[in-house]
C-alpha cells in the first residue's frame, strides 16, 4: 500500500524571505507582510504569524491592514522567487528521504516514502527529523502520513501538531472531522457548501454524489474519490537535470521478477558508464517504475563510498523487487543516481610483499539497506573525561582518525544510556560498596578497584563547577563485574551525601 507525506510550510513565502536576506532580515516580532496584486488591487500574499495575531489575513486589501495595524512593514511578494525556492526544497527532499518528490504549490512538498521509511527509523522518526531539520534552518513545517496525497494534505493543513501518521486504512476516518478547505478544491466551492450547511469533509462523504457532482462539477467528485483512494493520484516526480540517469521505454508492459532484475541490470551498466564519463560514482539509487495504471513504484539504494560496481549495485537494487508490486505491468523504468560523488580510482595491490585489505563495503551497504543506513555506525573517541559524552556515532567506513581512549582505567564493554540509582552500603569516605541493589537484585560485592575520581567539565556547564564522580570496578559472588560510581560535590562524598549509580557492565 502507498504511503504519501504532505509536508506543509504555513508561513513559506516569510520564512524564504528571512533566509534570503540572512542578517538583514526585519526581526521576528515585527509585523511583516507581503504585498501582490490581485487584478488592480494590491493585497496581502502572506503575513508573518505576528501580523497574523493583529488581526492581518491573506486576501486583506492592503488599504485595510493599514487601517488595522498601522505600524506594518510591507514588502513586495516574489512569486517567482518563492517558486524556485520551493523547488530547491524539493530536491533537497528527494536527496534525503524518497525517490519520489513533487513541489506542491504554493506552500508545500508531496513525498511518496513507500518503502523508505525504514531507512529513517519508521514514519513518525522520519516526519519528526524533516520537520526539526526545516525549523533548525529557519522554516516553519508541519507534516502527516496517510494512504493517499489527499488525506495527507489535509491532516497537514487541519490536524499534524506538527506531525501526524494516519494509520493504513484509516484514512477517511481521519479527515471526516476535518474543515472543507482540506479537499484542495475551488474558494467558490467552498463558500458553497457552506452555504449549503456543510462544514467538515465527513458531512459532504456522506450525502450522495450525483446532486453535489450536477452543482459544483465533477472537481469535487474527483476529489472526494481521491481522498478516499478509490480513484489513484499518482505524484509526478521532480527531476533534476544535472543528475545522471538513464531509462528504459517497453513496448509491452513486464511484470515478472525474473525480467525486472534483466532490466535493471541493463540500467546499471549504462549508469555506470554515463557516470565513468563524468569521473563520478554513485552514493544513492533511485530505480523507479511507471505503472501501466499511472501510477509509481521505487526502490531507493544507498551506498557507504561511491562506487561503479555494476555488480554490486545490480544485487542492492535486486535484493529490493521482491518489494515492487508490478500490477497490471511496468511499462517505464527508470534510474538515478540521486547523490554522486567523485570517484578516485585506487592503485590495486600488485606486489607479493603488500598485503590486501579486507573491504567489507558490500557487506555494510546490504545490511544497512536492510535495515537504515542511520542504525548502522561504529563508535569513535571523544575528548572528554565524563565517561558519557567520551563516544560518538560516526559512519561504518568513517576514516580512523587515530584517537583513542585513555588507557590509565578500564572501561566497560557495555555503557548504560544513563546511569541508573542503587542502594549501597559502603564505609566513608573512600571504601568500595560492600553490597548493592541494582533493579531488585542484592549483590555481595567480593572484590573492588578504586576510586578513579572524575570531575565535571565546568567549561560546559556551571552545574557541574563543583561535580565530582568517584568511579569502582566491583566484582559480586557470582563473577560478574560492574562499574559504579558516587556522585555529588566533593564535601558531600566525603560526608557521605553522595549519591550511587550503576553505569556499566564489564564483558
Amino acid at each position: 500500500m502507498a504511503r504519501v507525506v504532505s509536508l506543509f510550510l504555513p508561513g513559506w513565502p516569510i520564512d524564504r524571505l528571512r533566509r534570503s536576506l540572512g542578517a538583514a532580515a526585519p526581526p521576528a516580532d515585527q509585523r511583516l507582510v507581503l504585498v501582490g496584486r490581485d487584478g488592480a488591487r494590491r493585497v496581502l500574499t502572506a503575513v508573518s504569524r505576528v501580523a497574523e495575531q493583529a488581526g492581518l489575513r491573506v486576501g486583506m486589501p492592503l488599504a485595510k491592514a493599514h487601517a488595522l495595524v498601522p505600524d506594518i512593514l510591507t514588502l513586495p511578494a516574489d512569486p517567482a522567487a518563492d517558486a524556485a525556492a520551493l523547488n530547491r526544497l524539493s530536491l533537497w527532499a528527494l536527496q534525503h528521504y524518497a525517490p519520489i518528490v513533487a513541489p506542491d504549490p504554493p506552500d508545500g512538498l508531496v513525498i511518496d516514502t513507500t518503502g523508505a521509511d525504514h531507512l529513517h527509523g519508521g514514519e513518525e522518526r522520519m516526519l519528526t527529523g524533516l520537520v526539526n531539520r526545516l525549523g533548525a534552518s529557519g522554516i516553519f513545517a508541519r507534516a502527516a502520513v496517510a494512504d493517499t496525497w489527499g488525506a495527507a494534505h489535509a491532516a497537514a493543513r487541519f490536524l499534524a501538531a506538527p506531525v501526524c501518521v494516519i494509520p493504513p486504512g484509516a484514512a477517511g476516518k481521519a479527515v471526516a472531522p476535518l474543515p472543507i478547505p482540506g479537499l484542495r478544491i475551488a474558494p467558490e466551492t467552498v463558500t458553497g457548501l457552506h452555504v449549503l450547511g456543510f462544514a467538515t469533509i465527513g458531512e459532504v462523504l456522506a450525502v450522495p454524489r450525483a446532486p453535489l457532482v450536477l452543482r459544483f462539477g465533477a472537481g469535487l467528485g474527483r476529489r472526494l474519490d481521491q481522498v478516499q483512494g478509490t480513484v489513484s493520484e499518482p505524484v509526478d516526480p521532480l527531476r533534476d537535470p544535472e543528475r545522471v540517469s538513464v531509462r528504459k521505454v517497453f513496448g509491452e508492459p513486464i511484470g515478472a521478477a525474473e525480467t525486472i532484475a534483466r532490466y535493471t541490470s541493463d540500467l546499471v551498466g549504462d549508469l555506470c558508464r554515463a557516470l565513468e564519463k563524468r569521473g563520478l560514482g554513485a552514493r544513492r539509487l533511485d530505480l523507479i517504475f511507471h505503472r501501466v495504471d499511472n501510477t509509481l513504484q521505487a526502490i531507493r539504494v544507498g551506498t557507504a563510498r561511491a562506487v561503479r560496481d555494476e555488480k554490486r549495485l545490480v544485487r542492492l537494487l535486486c535484493d529490493r523487487i521482491e518489494t515492487i508490486d508490478p500490477g497490471f505491468g511496468i511499462e517505464i523504468m527508470e534510474l538515478t543516481a540521486t547523490l554522486a560523488e567523485p570517484l578516485v580510482l585506487q592503485q590495486a595491490v600488485s606486489s607479493l610483499i603488500e598485503e590486501e585489505q579486507a573491504d567489507i563495503a558490500g557487506l555494510v551497504d546490504v545490511i544497512a539497506n536492510r535495515i537504515g543506513a542511520r542504525r548502522l555506525y561504529r563508535l569513535a573517541p571523544v575528548e572528554s573525561d565524563v565517561p558519557e559524552r567520551s563516544i560518538h556515532r560516526i559512519p561504518p567506513l568513517a576514516p580512523d582518525d587515530g584517537a583513542t581512549w585513555p588507557g590509565r582505567w578500564p572501561r566497560p564493554a557495555r555503557l548504560l544510556a544513563r546511569p541508573e540509582p542503587i542502594e549501597v552500603m559502603a564505609l566513608m569516605p573512600d571504601h568500595p560498596p560492600a553490597f548493592f541493589t541494582w533493579r531488585g537484585v542484592r549483590r555481595r560485592v567480593q572484590r573492588a578497584d578504586g576510586p578513579e575520581r572524575i570531575f565535571g567539565e565546568w567549561w560546559k556547564r556551571d552545574a557541574e563547577l563543583a561535580a565530582v564522580r568517584d568511579y569502582f570496578q566491583v566484582e559480586d559472588a557470582e563473577g560478574e563485574r560492574f562499574w559504579l560510581f558516587r556522585s555529588g560535590e566533593e564535601q558531600q562524598i566525603v560526608n557521605g551525601i553522595g549519591r550511587w549509580f550503576l553505569h556499566g557492565i564489564f564483558a
